[in-house]
């Protein structure tokens, strides 16, 4: 058994002209831009912004989101070659397949089923919280029992919202893409509100010191489950705050930039993905940064870091209330409800796009790849997606979901920044549209940044997302291995050079 086969980036390509697996090409340059703004808009600035900056870092939360940025920037860079070399749906699985092999593909695949589908269920949490806040102290307030898997039974808007977002996507790409055209204006109008309202509030002294002098964590320090993976292996005193917080602050914070690399799900579904795709990455990216460092500043200069609770699912409404600003805090409450409803849509689309290129491959059941006929989406994917998301948004909690997010995503950028340097070695006479500037140095870089990022997240996530990986290996060498198309020989025909 050759688990380490190739499929060559032409057989790729051809396999999306097959009639029963094409996808419609509905997308341009705007909407993969809009897409990528209104996925990476999401909880980094809704909901990580107070947590984080009163548990880990302080006023430097806006240098937690310039790590966090610049880490994302470099893997960017080499996403965008892929994408714009391979523009086949299934993003970092797809590239891995034509570069590391067919056991590195599913590893790859099955870690971007856990950051866009637990990604999906943290964001559907953050949706409920903050329609909570909007009905609260109204008669249509959500009575605790059925509003949090924490301190009730199930989370039910999140669920809800989940399912709703499923049928959504299965009407069509272009009729999600006009929706996150319509909400991503909404969200960017409440966020230049939430700066240029809270400028006139801001108090230099909050941020004074910048960088909070280093603490023992005391009772809360726990143990190996609860610490950073970094201060366990290295034997480090445990600490919150000060420079080792605020770079455990990025690895939180990382969770806020999932979603650039959905775009590159979406290239086959591109017009023109060789041009496309790169400017919706990478502009979508620049975007947003600039945001969240400008949305983290004014937060924490509002009010002090020590006043801010940690545990607060709307800390942005929170911020405004306290400042007796009670209406900007509905507005924020009710612009993240909108918003978020886009993330967890954009996010399921992402899944169910490396769900529906696994099938396709016979790495998953093909019955999955099936697209609908009148629609052009992947259905069937698409409603297990749905059920799946609004089963771990209705019962786990925030915290959990968003950590195990953070480290998926850092292994994705990982291997496709690995891969980019075999694939320029392996296939330099392949067209690229995009060329990552320095792609050694961008690669290595990028590689190092994220595993540190990975190290400074506890050890309770990564014993979960190596529980997570062995499930995966267990599906792989029981199915996977035994129906890849690969391993058939069942793959499509390869053009002539000229039809390419």
């Amino acid at each position: 058994m050759n688990v380490f086969r190739t499929k060559s980036v032409e057989q790729s390509i051809a396999e999306t002209d097959e009639p029963e697996h094409r996808l419609k090409k509905n997308l341009g340059a705007l909407d993969l831009v809009v897409f990528g703004v209104g996925v990476i808009i999401g909880a980094g600035i809704f909901v990580y912004t107070g947590q984080v900056a009163a548990s880990n870092a302080g006023p430097a939360i806006a240098l937690s989101f310039l790590i966090a940025g610049v880490a994302c920037a470099l893997a960017a860079l080499c996403y965008a070659e892929f994408a714009s070399t391979v523009p086949v749906a299934g993003s970092a699985y797809t590239f891995s397949y034509a570069t590391l092999g067919e056991l590195v593909a599913w590893i790859i695949g099955w870690d971007l089923v856990l950051e866009f589908t637990v990604g999906a269920s943290a964001l559907a949490v953050g949706f409920s919280g903050y329609l909570q806040n909007v009905l609260s102290d109204t008669p249509f307030a959500i009575p605790e029992q059925i509003a949090s898997a924490d301190a009730g039974v199930v989370n039910l808007p999140a669920v809800v919202i989940s399912l709703l977002v499923a049928w959504v996507l299965i009407m069509g790409i272009k009729l999600s893409s006009r929706i996150n055209q319509v909400v991503v204006a909404i969200k960017l109008v409440v966020v230049a509100a939430v700066i240029i309202v809270g400028i006139g509030f801001i108090k230099v002294s909050n941020y004074t010191p910048f960088i909070p002098a280093s603490q023992d964590p005391g009772d809360s320090k726990g143990g190996f489950m609860d610490l950073p993976l970094v201060t366990s292996v290295f034997n480090l005193e445990p600490a919150v705050f000060g420079v080792a917080g605020m770079i455990a602050g990025a690895s939180i914070v990382f969770f806020a930039f999932i979603g650039f690399d959905v775009v590159a799900t979406t290239a086959e579904e591109t017009k023109n993905p060789q041009r496309d795709v790169p400017i919706g990455i990478l502009g979508s990216l620049a975007i947003v940064t600039g945001l969240y460092i400008a949305v983290s500043l004014v937060i924490t200069g509002m009010q002090p870091y020590t006043e801010i609770d940690p545990k607060d699912a709307a800390p942005l409404a929170t911020a405004f209330d306290a400042v007796d600003m009670s209406w900007m805090g509905d507005l924020i409450a009710i612009g993240a409800c909108i918003g978020l409803t886009v993330v967890v849509l954009i996010l399921m689309l992402g899944q169910t796009r490396v769900a529906f290129a696994m099938a396709r491959d016979g790495l998953l059941p093909q019955g999955l790849a099936k697209v609908h006929p009148t629609y052009g989406t992947p259905y069937r994917v698409t409603m297990i997606t749905g059920v799946l998301v609004a089963g771990m948004s209705g019962f786990v909690s925030f915290e959990t979901l968003g950590h195990l997010v953070s480290i998926g995503t850092l292994f994705a950028f990982i291997l496709v920044s690995i891969g980019v340097v075999v694939l320029r070695r392996q296939r330099p006479d392949l067209p690229r549209a995009f060329r990552t500037p320095a792609v050694t140095v961008v690669a290595t870089l990028a590689v190092l940044l994220c595993l540190y990022l990975m190290l400074n997240l506890t050890g309770g996530t990564w014993v979960r997302f190596g529980v997570w990986m062995l499930i995966g290996l267990v599906v792989y060498f029981a199915y996977g291995a035994r129906n890849s198309r690969v391993a058939k020989g069942e793959t499509a025909p390869v053009p002539a050079p000229e039809n390419l």
